[in-house]
């Protein structure tokens, strides 16, 4: 469909950009990083757990790993997978710059922020629950269900197929072999009245 390839590189841009800017130029993002590493810490009862130096790596994994995920975005290579990571790593963002606790930047900068990287994710996630008119896992499981009930069905109406010829020849099987005996009991009882009938009239004649 023309609008997804004109809406998702759209929707990469800003990650792309975002993330590019952060791997190039990790000073601007790093005390961003440093309240979030603290906020962890503060939470795990761990002091300065990374040094400015670690932060600025991670702030440059991070930036590289978004550009890279926004490109796949673009470009359509596994766009749900994409889409799903960027909304993943936009998490982080959004807790950085949450405005709901005490901080030396300005609530109004950090609120900006935080909407914005909320709504990043919601727009991921839209993106990556985009089946391209494909049929859903809730669909597939459905079927799957279906066609297993169906599968089910049928084994039992074979097997019963099954029972009911067996039963059927066994009966025609007897039914064939008691006319069998029927048909030789009479043949031998015609035979023995026949040899009968010959030998009285080889009697007469030798009587006469």
């Amino acid at each position: 469909m023309l609008l997804r390839h004109v809406a998702r590189p759209m929707l990469a841009s800003w990650f792309i950009y975002d993330g590019v800017q952060a791997a190039l130029k990790p000073a601007e993002h790093v005390r961003a990083a440093r309240r979030g590493v603290s906020l962890v810490g503060q939470q795990l009862g761990v002091e300065d757990p990374l040094s400015e130096k670690q932060v600025a790596a991670l702030v440059r994994v991070h930036g590289a790993t978004t550009a890279v995920a926004g490109l796949f975005l673009a470009f359509g290579k596994a766009p749900r997978t994409a889409a799903l990571t960027l909304a993943a790593l936009s998490v982080p963002l959004a807790v950085v710059n949450q405005p709901f606790t005490p901080s030396d930047v300005p609530r109004d900068v950090r609120t900006r922020k935080f909407v914005a990287n909320v709504g990043a994710i919601g727009a991921a996630l839209i993106a990556g629950a985009d089946y391209e008119g494909r049929p859903g896992v809730r669909w597939r499981v459905d079927r799957a269900r279906k066609d297993l009930a169906l599968a089910k069905n049928a084994k039992h109406q074979v097997d019963t197929a099954k029972h009911t010829i067996s039963s059927t020849a066994e009966k025609a099987a007897h039914t064939v072999t008691d006319s069998a005996a029927q048909a030789s009991r009479k043949a031998r009882r015609a035979a023995s009245s026949a040899t009968r009938s010959a030998v009285d009239t080889v009697k007469g004649a030798v009587s006469s």
